[in-house]
């Protein structure tokens, strides 16, 4: 009997365990890398996605950008200048078809002025009171709701032909001074929205000398408000939002015409009335 067999099968059993241990680091191995590869396509498209995200808020800034750049832009406006531009944007009768209403309104009359005005200005420029019911004035002469006395509007001694402003004024005006044949001047208000004739009145307020004065005026004027507009705008262009007969310093009779331009300013542009040349030009910037 011999024991030589069982070493031989051990070293066989070895041999075998060696190889199976072999091949199974190589699976692991294999796993591994493959393993490695994901998380690298993963990084990938993760930085991808990240760039992505960033790039939107950038794109959706850009509108709130503008919007505050014309913010800016408005804020800077002056208060004359957000005036005008919001007396312009709510007016749709250009100065010319209020100089035509006008000398229609009067007999044989003619245009010696004419200013476009807000809801509310009189004749001097200033502000009536607000038609807001604590500031109102009561027919009877009572107190208001408010606790003010307001008169009533037999208390001032005024006539409708006094008034400076119309009372049914609820938006800009054109208001003219259009002077007869005689040169009695009468104040006609015109509707810068409608076109149409809101009052008119005659200057009861005139004497001989002033009516000579304005009818001579006229007389000398070879230029019409419309082409006085027309010297002023082509030297300087814009809405015209005014224009008078008048002697300047020099006694020279001349149509002083306002102009807005785009950017709100307005310029004064005298226009010799009988020549049709510019003699002096003015911008307000404020």
């Amino acid at each position: 009997m011999t024991c030589d067999s069982p070493p031989e099968n051990t070293g066989f059993l070895r041999t075998r365990r060696l190889r199976a241990t072999g091949a199974a680091g190589v699976l692991l191995a294999a796993a591994l890398l493959t393993g490695c590869g994901q998380d690298s396509g993963d990084t990938s498209t993760g930085t991808a996605t990240s760039e992505a995200a960033r790039a939107v808020p950038e794109r959706t800034t850009t509108p709130s950008y503008s919007a505050s750049k014309s913010a800016s832009a408005t804020a800077a406006m002056t208060q004359d200048q957000k005036d005008r531009k919001k007396l312009l944007d709510s007016t749709k009768i250009t100065f010319d078809k209020a100089v035509t209403t006008a000398e229609g309104a009067v007999s044989g009359g003619k245009v010696v002025d004419l200013d476009l005005r807000g809801p509310g200005k009189s004749d001097d420029d200033t502000d009536r009171e607000s038609a807001s019911p604590s500031a109102s004035a009561s027919p009877s002469g009572t107190a208001s709701p408010s606790g003010s006395a307001s008169a009533s509007p037999t208390s001032t001694g005024a006539s409708p032909s006094d008034a400076s402003a119309s009372p049914a004024a609820t938006g800009p005006e054109w208001v003219a001074t259009v002077a007869a044949t005689d040169g009695t001047e009468h104040t006609v208000r015109i509707d810068a929205v409608s076109g149409k004739v809101v009052k008119s009145t005659e200057d009861t307020g005139q004497d001989a000398e002033d009516k000579s004065r304005t009818a001579g005026w006229v007389a000398k004027a070879k230029q019409t408000p419309q082409q006085a507009a027309k010297a002023a705008t082509d030297k300087k262009k814009g809405t015209v939002t005014s224009l008078e007969l008048d002697e300047n310093d020099k006694n020279v009779l001349v149509w002083s015409v306002d102009v807005v331009d785009k950017s709100w300013n307005e310029t004064t542009v005298d226009v010799d009335a009988a020549t049709g040349s510019v003699t002096a030009e003015e911008t307000d910037t404020d």
